[in-house]
């Protein structure tokens, strides 16, 4: 069914389920089963480096009241649980830090959306690593075709596209997993669409992580009880008072339907070398860009930074208080690269660094310029020196890419720096050499286990 088909019809929600049931790892290219594994690696290092947070540990304190049959290993505690449990704090967890991979498809978190209750899934049926991978490309792509249908309206009312259109895209991949024909996907993702929730107006909070772990369990719970039986309307996308007509005032599904470049959305997925809010990474480069000048903080009389209006609502945290809000303000993350901080260190995001004087001083020198024309995640940087002098950078934050052995080699280091500090060297080399030989992966338990605390 081609796009041009479907865009007359009712039947988007059809067109997708058979896209994600049809997945399979043999028909996948080398390149997109290495992205596969690139994701896999770089949500574990993420989660594995998030797992001390104040927030997981409220999580999993709620989930062990709940109780239920220990099934699924949570990354970074020895703690098992139900998988619906272990799929909700995994999720929280790997999207703590807010360093997990972006899609600008969607546009939003899709590995973190995906991977907790497919993992949690796979564990439980004794899955084999193939299997994961098939399931996870089927998910991944569902939730970049979904975003694409009702972007950018969706975002721009205020939901969170990793909340909501990670719930599709996990549906569709724990479905596949449970091995649903066509239309049992589809009812997944009805069941999935009905309860997909999340704000932006929730940034900096817990709610955000919470976001990513409520989209893994209700996609894992939507395919479960689809397999049961469950009942759902076969085109809750496009139906009226459906999906797409009330979350978004844009409805294009030939956008959703359309071949991406290369075959596939995962090809274009960009993973973060910042600790931060993906929107800042072009500033940020422009910044370390113009450093590399040799130019200090002292040398500045002013700046101007120019990014997508877009970011005004997501990113412009004028003066950050403490490291999560730091994540958040183009302010701070420029000032931080100027002066040399380490934006991808973990301990640079702290109450000190908010507020060091020096930082405040040239944040505050910074002016902002919101403008209409520029790539979504694009920036341009103007610094005008005490002498007179002007230096300006550039930089396309949404552009992945395109040597992905070189990708790995970027995505192996961000592991080893996260996940030797808790896992031990040993251990972290371990379990980085069973992710990048995933496609051998007999059972998907192992991983799992190893990965726990």
């Amino acid at each position: 069914m081609d796009g041009a088909t479907v865009a007359g019809t009712t039947e988007l929600t059809q067109a997708l389920a058979a896209r994600a049931a049809a997945a399979s790892y043999d028909a996948l290219p080398a390149d997109a089963r290495l992205l596969a594994r690139q994701c896999v690696l770089d949500y574990y290092a993420c989660a594995i480096a998030g797992a001390d947070d104040p927030l997981v540990a409220i999580l999993i304190a709620e989930m062990r009241e709940a109780g239920g049959a220990e099934t699924a290993s949570l990354i970074g505690h020895r703690e098992r649980m139900p998988a619906l449990s272990a799929a909700l704090v995994n999720g929280a967890t790997a999207h703590a830090l807010d360093y997990d991979d972006v899609n600008l498809a969607m546009p939003g978190h899709p590995s973190v959306a995906v991977l907790p209750g497919l993992v949690a899934l796979a564990e439980e049926r004794k899955s084999s690593g193939r299997d994961l991978m098939a399931a996870f490309i089927g998910g991944y792509e569902t939730a970049c075709r979904v975003g694409l249908s009702v972007r950018p309206g969706h975002y721009g009312r205020g939901f969170h596209a990793t909340g909501t259109v990670g719930a599709f895209g996990a549906a569709a991949a724990c479905a596949h997993l449970l091995g649903l024909d066509a239309e049992g996907v589809g009812r997944a993702l009805g069941i999935a669409g009905t309860q997909a929730a999340g704000l932006k107006s929730q940034f900096v909070t817990m709610c955000k992580p919470f976001h990513a772990g409520k989209a893994a369990q209700i996609g894992l719970l939507a395919a479960r009880l689809a397999a049961r039986g469950f009942s759902s309307r076969p085109d809750l996308i496009e139906c009226d008072q459906g999906f797409a007509k009330t979350h978004s005032n844009a409805w294009n599904p030939d956008a959703a339907l359309a071949e991406p470049a290369g075959g596939f959305h995962v090809y274009a997925n960009l993973f973060k070398y910042h600790a931060a809010c993906y929107m800042t990474h072009a500033p940020i480069e422009c910044a370390q860009q113009i450093r590399q000048k040799q130019i200090r903080p002292d040398d500045i009389a002013a700046l101007t930074l120019s990014v997508n209006l877009g970011s005004s609502r997501i990113c412009n945290i004028q003066a950050p208080a403490d490291g999560l809000q730091a994540k958040f303000s183009l302010r701070q993350t420029v000032a931080m690269a100027l002066s040399g901080v380490d934006t991808a260190g973990l301990d640079s995001y702290s109450v000190a660094t908010a507020t060091d004087a020096a930082l405040v001083r040239l944040r505050e020198r910074l002016e902002l310029d919101f403008r209409e024309d520029l790539p979504e995640a694009g920036a341009e940087l103007s610094v005008t020196l005490r002498d007179g002098m002007t230096l300006r950078a550039t930089h396309d934050a949404g552009l992945a890419m395109t040597d992905f052995a070189a990708q790995g080699t970027r995505l192996a280091d961000k592991f080893d720096a996260l996940v030797e500090p808790v896992l031990g060297a040993a251990r972290a080399r371990e379990l980085r050499g069973m992710i990048e030989g995933l496609d051998d992966v007999a059972e998907i338990g192992a991983l799992a286990r190893l990965a726990a605390g």
